[in-house]
Parts: C-alpha cells; sequence; structure tokens
C-alpha cells in the first residue's frame, strides 16, 4: 500500500508517518494547501470546494492508495475566521474530491470529539453540537463532507479526543496545572476523561487505513482509561475533590458570562468543565473490531511532570 500524509509535518501528522513507516507501508508527506472560507453551511463549504481547482492535488495524489488528512488549525480556543474555516472546513472537502479524482481508496480526515461539545456521551453518530469557533469549523468539515458522493472513494472521519503528546503546549500546561492549587475534580473523581496519547491515534489511523473491510462514516477514539482523578495524579498532581454542585454552579455561571460576552469564554469554561467532570464515551467500532490502541496516555503524562517534581 502507498499513503500521503497531508500535514505530515504537524504535531498528528508527524506521529501519524511515523506509525506508517514502522509498519511498513510506503509513505509520503505533503503540506496542506492554505485556504480561506467565510462559508458557513455545509452546503456553502461544498459548493465552494466544487469551485476550488485541485488539478495540481490530484497529481500529488495519485497512485496513492490512502490519503490522510491530518492538517488543519487545532487551536479551541480561537476566535471565528475565514482562515479557520478555510483549514478545517474547506479543505477536508477540496482533499476529498482530488482523493476521488485521483482514484484513492480511502480517505481518513481527522477531526475532534468538539464537534459533538458538551454532551454527556461522546458517540460515532453524525450529530453534532457546537459550541465555540473551532467546533463548529470541524463540524461544517464533517457535515461538508458527508455531503459528497465521489464514487469508489471512502471517507472516513476519524474523530480524535483530548489528544496529548511530547512537546504539545496544551500537554505542558496540563502537567502544570495538575502541580497547582487549581488542580481539582467534581466529587468523586471517577468521571471518565477523554485524555489520550497521539501514540494512540496514530494506531487508530493506521488500523483504519489499513482495514480491509468496510469502516464507517465517523470512528471515534478509544477512551484510554483514565479518570478525572487519574489524569492529573498521573501528571504528578494531588486534585482536590470538590463537591459537584458547586462546580456545577461554576460551569453554569461561567458559561453565562461568556454568552453576554459573545461566547468569548466558551472554550476556557469547557476546559475547567472537562477538568472537573470528564465526558463519557461509547466503546465505539475500534473496539467492537478489536482494534483499539495499546493505552499510553499515563506514560505521556508522567513523561511531562516537570523534572524537579518526578
Amino acid at each position: 500500500m502507498s499513503w500521503l500524509v497531508i500535514g505530515g509535518s504537524g504535531f498528528v501528522g508527524h506521529e501519524i508517518l511515523g506509525a506508517a513507516r514502522a509498519a511498513g507501508i510506503e509513505t509520503r508527506s505533503a503540506p496542506a494547501p492554505r485556504l480561506r472560507t467565510t462559508a458557513d453551511t455545509p452546503e456553502a463549504v461544498l459548493a465552494e470546494a466544487r469551485r476550488s481547482d485541485v488539478a495540481a492535488l490530484t497529481g500529488l495524489m495519485a497512485g496513492h492508495d490512502v490519503v490522510v488528512n491530518a492538517a488543519g488549525l487545532a487551536t479551541p480556543s480561537a476566535e471565528d475566521s475565514a482562515g479557520l474555516r478555510g483549514a478545517n472546513a474547506l479543505l477536508p472537502a477540496v482533499l476529498a474530491r482530488a482523493a476521488g479524482a485521483a482514484g484513492v481508496r480511502r480517505l481518513v480526515h481527522l477531526s475532534s470529539a468538539a464537534v459533538q461539545g458538551r454532551t454527556p456521551l461522546l458517540d460515532e453518530s453524525g450529530g453534532v453540537q457546537p459550541f465555540s469557533p473551532y467546533s463548529r469549523s470541524k463540524a461544517l468539515g464533517e457535515q461538508a463532507l458527508a455531503l459528497l458522493d465521489l464514487g469508489g472513494l471512502a471517507v472516513v472521519t476519524v474523530r480524535a479526543t483530548s489528544v496529548q503528546g511530547a512537546g504539545r503546549p496544551t500537554t505542558a500546561a496540563l502537567a502544570r496545572l495538575a502541580r497547582s492549587p487549581l488542580a481539582s475534580v467534581a466529587a468523586p473523581g471517577t468521571a471518565a476523561s477523554p485524555v489520550t496519547s497521539v501514540g494512540a491515534l496514530a494506531d487508530l489511523v493506521i488500523a483504519v487505513g489499513r482495514h480491509s473491510g468496510e469502516v464507517p462514516a465517523v470512528v471515534l477514539q478509544p477512551w484510554e482509561g483514565l479518570s478525572v482523578r487519574s489524569v492529573l495524579e498521573a501528571a504528578g498532581g494531588r486534585p482536590r475533590v470538590l463537591p459537584a454542585w458547586l462546580c456545577r454552579t461554576v460551569v453554569s455561571g461561567g458559561f453565562a458570562t461568556s454568552r453576554l460576552l459573545g461566547g468569548r469564554l466558551d472554550g476556557h469554561v469547557r476546559r475547567v468543565e472537562l477538568m472537573w467532570f470528564g465526558q463519557d464515551q461509547v466503546a465505539g467500532w475500534a473496539a467492537a473490531e478489536g482494534l483499539a490502541p495499546a493505552p499510553r496516555v499515563r506514560g505521556v503524562l508522567g513523561a511531562a511532570a516537570l523534572p524537579d517534581q518526578r
């Protein structure tokens, strides 16, 4: 098999390249085109993608069996912009058109579980409840892909959860938070946390791309087994356990304040909510097929602890 990874120099793309090559897959990397759009519906995104010139991308993809879209802007707190929508909403549809024209067998698109927002249970349905500019841009990308019919091209969206890895600023910030007085969880602290590892995500992408049978349109990254409390403990912290009613009151107040400010605090409040309450998820396709990657996140968080505190 021959694979092409779009965005292979990025945090997730680099890990996928390494995992693919370790698995003996002939793999190339290519940068993503920089796109901009003000389209705000899936239909408008798709219409713009159909007007886009994909000749160069089609030539780049020719001869590859699998194309992985690991590009995009992974900026959960970003404000809405044409660049954000271009990278996360328009690009997937443009790549799908090019992949279909090039005769690619499968396109694996990396999305985010953030598209389902604050739902109590993440799943692999097409339903989305975005709550921020970032999650809305990712949801638009998924919805535009769902409208495409490209014949022999199978499109699979992999929804990553809260991905951590060495060198990622988000992971370093989580380790600092775990060791700070702010580290806390809502009682009893046993809620499932969506915090996962980039290594497990890369393994999932390899499994999806190589699978010989049909793969569902949406695949959710499996849970790696940590609770909200054990996440902070794995990063070297000793979180306080707060009354759940107090945490719910603070979160509700935070989102109410954010609404008054045009939603500018949504991303920050959501991170606090996830630290306290986590988010449950279905076992999903990968577990049912016996393809769930080995958990690695505990080691990732431990390695991210401050050197003088290990």
